[in-house]
């Protein structure tokens, strides 16, 4: 798999890196309205994109697609980097798309290093 890694993206989960396998049958942009969120609640896989590093938008949808009841599978797509792993599972990401540059320069190791993120996760801790 470690040519693939310098070619294709991969799907960082908490066990490590997965070949993509499957597309979103949505992909929702950073904009998207709140309130179109329940039109997507039926779709199997829905993925969000993060067009840059720092545009943390898609940790919301990914939140509030949870609290509307959303049970499928959430992908974060896009820029997204190893330290952002944690958050994105503690808002309700199943797993990260992680473009193939990304890959090669931040290998499985350090996605996996933020696999642990229920052992940091400050509210829960503080829920009990």
């Amino acid at each position: 798999m470690s040519e693939q890694l310098n070619s294709e993206p991969v799907l960082a989960r908490d066990d490590g890196f997965h070949p993509v396998t499957d597309q979103p049958a949505v992909v929702l942009a950073p904009d998207t309205a709140p309130a179109t969120l329940a039109d997507h609640l039926d779709q199997p896989l829905i993925g969000i994109a993060f067009p840059s590093f720092s545009d943390g938008r898609g940790f919301t949808l990914a939140r509030r697609l949870r609290e509307l009841g959303y049970t499928g599978r959430l992908r974060a797509t896009g820029r997204l980097i190893a330290d952002q792993y944690a958050m994105a599972r503690r808002v309700g990401f199943d797993e990260v798309e992680v473009a193939a540059d990304i890959a090669a320069r931040q290998p499985q190791d350090q996605w996996l290093a933020r696999a642990d993120w229920k052992a940091w996760d400050h509210r829960a801790q503080l829920a009990g």
